[in-house]
């Protein structure tokens, strides 16, 4: 029982990676609060849990829901020992799938013939909102969440901060700049707060997660998938489960001097 009567609260913990990271937590006997922007989805998560697990509906990218959010945990629990920062997301404009889809199956076979005559042209056709809403829920999510977590570690000097980024923060995306510039944030950000509250005993570390079989990669064309599979040197996605237990270790006493690092469960697909 590596988190025994731990208070944990996992952000975008409805489905997915959060959804797994939930669980696996309260295996290890810890107090779960999920929090889901969407009600059902987080009871949904509880229900499966079972026992003293409770959900809050929030919006991350909204700082008095996020404050509102807290102030719930500390009525009800006391406080907070662990905080997963793990609500994101993938597509903000859906209107735009169906020509990323044609794009996908042109790149693909150019990828073959050996000359790339499609282009993607993300950047230069991205709207001020989609760019908005996906720094938003990522990065500002995870520094709203920080800050109120903080102030409650604060108060006992010790606590432990898992925040989800992703290879794409790593070696970057070129169909969705803002979601790889929004996880790069992430992982300074990891880094300078891990720096600034190491004295209270307070660890703060990153996961970086390569392609993973979750809700987010459902707008993917099964083309892309399949490429995806293929540029993994271990073959195939990987299972939400798997970087729960990376999350698991971070947030454990196992890694008791590790602060302000990040792990990146992905197949092979990057290698630093």
């Amino acid at each position: 029982m590596r988190l025994d009567a731990r208070v944990t609260l996992v952000t975008g913990g409805g489905s997915g990676i959060g959804r797994a990271i939930a669980l696996r937590f309260a295996e290890e006997g810890a107090r779960v609060v999920v929090n889901d922007i969407r009600r059902e989805t987080a009871e949904a998560t509880v229900k499966e849990i079972g026992g003293q697990a409770r959900a809050i509906a929030a919006d991350v990218a909204d700082s008095a829901q996020v404050r509102a959010m807290f102030e719930e945990i500390e009525r009800a629990l006391g406080g907070l020992d662990v905080l997963v920062n793990n609500a994101g997301i993938g597509e903000v404009d859906p209107r735009g799938r169906e020509a990323f889809h044609a794009k996908a199956q042109a790149r693909i076979g150019e990828m073959m013939a050996g000359t790339i005559q499609t282009h993607w042209d993300v950047t230069q056709a991205m709207t001020d909102a989609t760019w908005a809403r996906m720094l938003a829920v990522h990065l500002n999510g995870t520094f709203y969440c920080t800050r109120e977590a903080l102030k409650l570690m604060s108060r006992v000097n010790r606590g432990a901060i898992v925040n989800i980024s992703s290879v794409a923060g790593l070696m970057g995306i070129e169909v969705a700049p803002h979601y790889g510039a929004a996880k790069a944030g992430i992982l300074g950000f990891t880094r300078s707060v891990a720096r600034e509250v190491a004295t209270r005993g307070i660890r703060v570390n990153a996961i970086c997660p390569g392609w993973i079989d979750t809700p987010i990669l459902d707008p993917l064309p099964p083309m892309v998938r399949m490429l995806a599979e293929r540029q993994t040197p271990l073959g195939r996605l990987g299972d939400p489960r798997e970087i729960a237990n990376a999350a698991l270790f971070l947030a454990s006493d196992e890694a008791s001097f590790v602060t302000g690092q990040w792990l990146s469960p992905n197949g092979g697909l990057l290698t630093i």
